[in-house]
């Protein structure tokens, strides 16, 4: 499988929630690399990189129903992967 990357602007109550926490755990979870991050304007910035199913997979998990706090729409672009990043870490 292609590996890829994903950086997906989650909208909605996303913060102070346990988002980052989660995101990450599901992230590990699919074997994937990357970061959360939270921003000023009350979104949260996800950056991952690994296979592309995995991510896909990651993708409707954020955009699913068991996320904490209240997603409201997920923005999502896709590259090819950029490499240097380890672990999943929340910022």
């Amino acid at each position: 499988m292609t590996d890829a990357r994903l950086t997906a602007w989650v909208h909605g109550h996303v913060q102070g929630v346990g988002f980052r926490w989660w995101t990450r755990s599901q992230a590990l979870e699919l074997g994937l690399v990357g970061s959360a991050t939270n921003h000023a304007d009350g979104r949260v910035l996800g950056v991952a990189e690994g296979a592309r199913d995995r991510l896909e997979q990651l993708l409707s998990r954020l955009r699913g129903r068991s996320t904490p706090g209240t997603v409201t729409v997920v923005v999502e672009s896709w590259d090819p992967p950029r490499g240097g990043l380890s672990g999943f870490v929340e910022r």
